[in-house]
């Protein structure tokens, strides 16, 4: 089985903005080849010739045991000798010239900020933990301030079952923004426009119009990139030399991204234990404060997507190709090995597979290409992988390399695809919305009660899905003892039900879920 795999996948085309590697695949399968790569790139002119591909191998550790000190300093030699050019990285409008197309027909390519031609309004709900959903700032249905005075919220945890609106204008907003600094601080923000917010595993991020990045919620690993290990209520600015458009909040660690293409990382280095290597960055050093990834610069790669998981982190480029680094346990990195990578590497696999999109979940990765085909990889103890069980239903049950998800898909053009912590929904082109994992089902599942509208957007989190329909409405199922369904309950529900607390006259036109929170971005309906 595995030979028919490696025979497909490797026919592969040379990778674009990067000078490939050879990548040995282990002996001890026995499909084990040696997938060799001769790539000449006009961009970069360099090529690996056959007769020296024997010297040549990925920047992995190829030891049961986690890496020494002394093997780190020669893996980083290592990086320095074998990926990096002289040949300046070109510019952003090269690269947007062959930049991928999302699956909803837009470029994937790094945004530039734009003023809003309509005003947008935010609706958050969840569990609020340590400030992960600013509650000062919450408005009731009158329009007042839910938690401005003493509160009508109680409890380190507070459980909003319902969407609730965000004060987004006004002194309310301006202090929120401001907290502890003076009026003629450098930084100070006023009459801000909230351009996107992003819902982490135990933080949240704002982005603001002009691209500047405020977070807050919990940080015991550093993860919020504030610079300390402590936790913070109030929103914290995180500078950046270029407008923020994507932030990826995780558990451990957290990345964003620039409209340059850029990639910063920050929290957790990892360990001998965890698996190391999920910054990045080419050290098992943590960073406390987002740091640039030089190797995606030195390698002439720009970013459009990335995920953080546990402890390991899957990058999209503006070319289509997936890169995958940290901890290799579970196969999370998708090349077949379960060791660590400190550097981003191309999953060899994905080679030949024009990506449009990625998502993740706490320990596995979806990749969709331009065919509407997902592949996925990575630890499958619920189903979450979407491909089947087979004989290997138990906690470490896993895939190493990509596998396509079919059964009901099959035939089907996949048009989004979103994760949670251990479960996975996709949305086909004719509006269908599928569902697998949480040990619910091992293959994708039609939501067939959403058969009566058509489902254009999907987001999930931690044992919970959202769904938006092409008028804007938005549909929860999962579990909700945390508030997430926004159904005014914290039942489960096992089928779509429609949210009814964001008003007819607004349509979502985007939706982020944490672990236990969630925020939708609406836009007033045209008449």
């Amino acid at each position: 089985k595995i030979v028919t795999w490696l025979s497909k996948y490797s026919k592969r085309k040379p990778c674009k903005p990067r000078t490939m590697m050879m990548m040995s695949l282990r002996a001890k399968s026995a499909a084990s080849a040696t997938l060799r790569t001769t790539t000449t790139n006009s961009t970069r002119q360099r090529v690996v010739p056959a007769s020296n591909a024997s010297a040549i191998t990925p920047c992995t550790y190829y030891s049961s045991d986690r890496p020494s000190s002394s093997q780190i300093r020669r893996h980083s030699e290592h990086h320095r000798r074998h990926h990096l050019s002289g040949t300046p990285r070109r510019s952003l409008s090269t690269a947007a010239a062959t930049a991928v197309e999302s699956p909803n027909g837009e470029s994937a390519r790094p945004e530039q900020p734009s003023k809003s031609s309509k005003s947008r309004n935010v609706y958050m709900w969840g569990t609020s933990k340590k400030g992960t959903i600013p509650m000062n700032i919450l408005l009731d249905p009158t329009g007042s301030l839910a938690a401005g005075g003493g509160g009508i919220f109680s409890g380190d945890d507070k459980v909003i079952d319902h969407p609730m609106k965000l004060n987004l204008e006004g002194d309310a907003w301006n202090s929120f923004l401001n907290v502890g600094k003076d009026d003629g601080d450098d930084d100070v923000v006023n009459n801000a426009v909230l351009k996107k917010v992003f819902c982490g595993a135990s933080g949240t991020a704002m982005v603001l119009e002009d691209g500047r990045c405020f977070v807050l919620g919990t940080n015991k690993n550093g993860e919020l990139g504030i610079g300390s290990l402590k936790e913070t209520t109030q929103p914290k600015h995180l500078p950046l030399p270029s407008p923020v458009s994507k932030a990826s909040l995780g558990p451990n660690f957290s990345a964003l991204l620039t409209t340059t293409g850029d990639l910063y990382t920050f929290g957790y280095g990892g360990s001998r234990v965890n698996g190391i290597g999920c910054l990045g960055q080419g050290s098992v050093d943590s960073h406390p404060t987002p740091t640039l990834v030089q190797s995606l610069i030195e390698d002439g790669c720009y970013a459009a997507d990335v995920h953080c998981g546990e402890y390991s982190m899957t990058v999209l480029t503006t070319e289509g190709e997936v890169l995958t680094c940290g901890s290799g346990s579970y196969g999370r990195l998708g090349n077949l090995e379960t060791v660590d990578q400190l550097y981003l590497e191309p999953v060899e696999l994905m080679g030949a597979e024009d990506v449009v999109q990625i998502a993740g979940g706490f320990a596995f990765s979806l990749a969709l290409n331009k065919g509407g085909l997902i592949h996925a990889w990575g630890r499958n103890n619920e189903g979450q992988l979407g491909c089947g069980m087979g004989l290997a239903v138990d906690m470490y049950a896993m895939e190493s390399i990509p596998r396509p998800i079919e059964g009901d898909l099959e035939g089907r053009k996949v048009t989004r695809i979103a994760a949670g912590h251990t479960h996975a929904a996709a949305v086909t082109s004719n509006g269908e919305l599928f569902t697998w994992g949480m040990n619910m089902t091992h293959e994708p599942k039609l939501e067939s009660t959403l058969l009566h509208t058509k489902i254009v957007d999907v987001a999930c989190g931690q044992n919970y899905t959202l769904a938006s329909d092409v008028e804007g409405r938005v549909y929860s199922l999962g579990k909700g003892k945390t508030g997430v369904l926004g159904l005014a309950s914290t039942k489960a529900t096992a089928y779509p039900i429609l949210v009814e607390g964001i008003p007819d006259t607004e349509r979502v036109v985007s939706m982020s879920c944490g672990w236990a929170h969630v925020a939708c971005v609406t836009e007033p309906k045209e008449i």
